[in-house]
């Protein structure tokens, strides 16, 4: 939801640093792989207990994650790059989940539901994302819902800057918008493909 209200205004930042990468050399995949491994060392510093550091690392991370797609544009790649840039995306949040069961093992079972919901909610995206006919900048149908990646970034935020004391109801706080989101999808493409029929 964010993502999606907020790109007109983040725009000409992405813009600014995405021509700025251009200009020194990289690739839009090079940046993907930059934040892949800026974002598995937010998940390691969360694993270790630095928890602001390991936050604000992870934000730095979606940032150049958002800069890529804007390279992406430019330089009209796509392909690899997409899938790379959704299969990182995951791994990722993965890292900051599991860092956390790691550190806090009696939340363990709240924080594999959110993984799984996580996992329902990625299927169905990809899988809409595939059949839904795409009308918009991304290079497949991007399928919007109560929960984005920055509202991703912020549950998981809360989720690594609340713990131990409230890492139960922030996680299920996530798990129960990873749902809704979900179902908010798939009630969209059910809309949009009976349109097509």
């Amino acid at each position: 939801m964010l993502d999606t209200k907020a790109r007109p205004y983040v725009r000409p930042i992405l813009d600014k640093t995405a021509d700025f990468f251009l200009k020194i050399g990289f690739s839009a995949n090079q940046v993907t792989v930059l934040a892949f491994v800026i974002g598995v060392v937010a998940a390691i510093l969360v694993g270790f207990g630095w928890m602001w550091t390991g936050v604000l690392v992870l934000w730095f991370s979606g940032f150049l994650d958002a800069v890529d797609g804007t390279m992406a544009r430019k330089t009209k790649q796509s392909g690899f790059g997409t899938v790379m840039d959704v299969t990182f995306d995951r791994v990722v949040e993965a890292g900051i989940i599991v860092a956390l069961a790691a550190r806090f093992p009696e939340q363990q079972f709240i924080l594999l539901l959110l993984m799984a919901s996580i996992l329902f909610g990625i299927t169905a995206f990809l899988t809409i994302g595939n059949v839904v006919q795409n009308k918009g900048v991304k290079s497949f149908h991007y399928a919007t819902g109560l929960a984005e990646r920055t509202e991703g970034f912020i549950l998981l935020s809360l989720m690594v800057l609340t713990a131990p004391t409230f890492l139960f109801w922030t996680t299920l706080l996530f798990f129960i918008i990873e749902i809704i989101s979900t179902i908010q999808r798939l009630i969209e493409a059910h809309r949009q493909l009976d349109k097509e029929e």
